[in-house]
């Protein structure tokens, strides 16, 4: 029976500012849900409310992953309990080797009960997995030896966050603006690797962009609309045409108390990013 991640009236704020106003939303495993919004609706707010940021704070609602409460859980906690988030500004950690992480992420997740100081996974099974899931992503095997995220370029990072996600192997993925700063042929190439390992897994995807492009390659069958805070349209792959071709204009009309939510987000936007980080 596959499992359920489940948002039900979410509200979060960051510096006692309220971001999310309600959010509803159901991603079952196997699934791929697109979350659209224009920049400062709340998309990666919600993001790092899942996983748990501290700056984050909730103030209302619940979040159950296949009937657990997520939010009494730490962040590594939700990590081990199924859920990964691919930033969309990853994090550099010099003098530590990408293999180095992934070996220490991969043993954590997959045995969750293990202690401080109890050996890793076996390096000779760790190696072999590794190397062949970069031959499928096409990622030389010198990148395992470089340091996370240091001197990487956009597209880069964005591959590595791809290889962690084929090597923990979640019950549900956040990406959030995974195509951020990459060029056409960076997003493609990111795009078929999600694609490839969707294939291969039963992980819900959340693919949370503003840009269509991305949705050229990864294939949504559900689309949600973030604006002002809320989810205020859900439906299919139709409604990306529809922003492509229209804009956010029609979504302001029709949902005018959201429309002046979102005026009054996008002031505060920038300053509270920077509290958030």
């Amino acid at each position: 029976m596959s499992k359920v991640l489940s948002i039900h009236n979410l509200h979060v704020a960051i510096a006692g500012k309220e971001i999310l106003k309600g959010v509803d939303l159901t991603i079952r495993q196997g699934e791929v849900h697109a979350l659209m919004g224009p920049n400062g609706s709340g998309k990666s707010t919600l993001s790092y409310a899942l996983m748990g940021h501290p700056s984050y704070e909730v103030t209302e609602g619940s979040v159950t992953l296949d009937g657990r409460d997520l939010l009494a859980l730490e962040p590594d906690e939700r990590a081990k309990a199924g859920l990964f988030l691919a930033f969309q500004y990853p994090t550099a950690i010099p003098g530590v080797t990408v293999a180095s992480f992934l070996r220490q992420a991969v043993t954590n997740i997959r045995h969750p009960d293990r202690k401080e100081g109890e050996d890793l996974i076996p390096m000779r099974d760790f190696r072999k997995e590794l190397r062949e899931q970069m031959d499928e992503l096409g990622m030389d095997q010198e990148f395992a030896r470089r340091y996370l995220n240091e001197g990487f370029s956009g597209g880069e990072k964005k591959r590595a966050e791809v290889l962690q996600l084929a090597m923990l192997r979640p019950a549900f993925a956040i990406l959030d603006e995974t195509d951020s700063g990459l060029d056409i042929d960076a997003v493609r190439v990111v795009s078929e690797g999600v694609n490839r390992f969707a294939a291969k897994h039963t992980t819900g995807i959340l693919v949370i962009t503003h840009y269509q492009r991305i949705l050229n390659y990864i294939k949504p069958g559900f689309v949600h609309i973030l604006f002002g805070g809320r989810i205020v349209e859900n439906g299919g792959p139709e409604l990306v045409d529809v922003l492509e071709t229209q804009g956010y204009d029609w979504v302001r009309e029709k949902y005018p108390e959201a429309a002046r939510d979102e005026d009054e987000m996008e002031k505060q936007h920038a300053p509270l990013k920077q509290l958030a980080f």
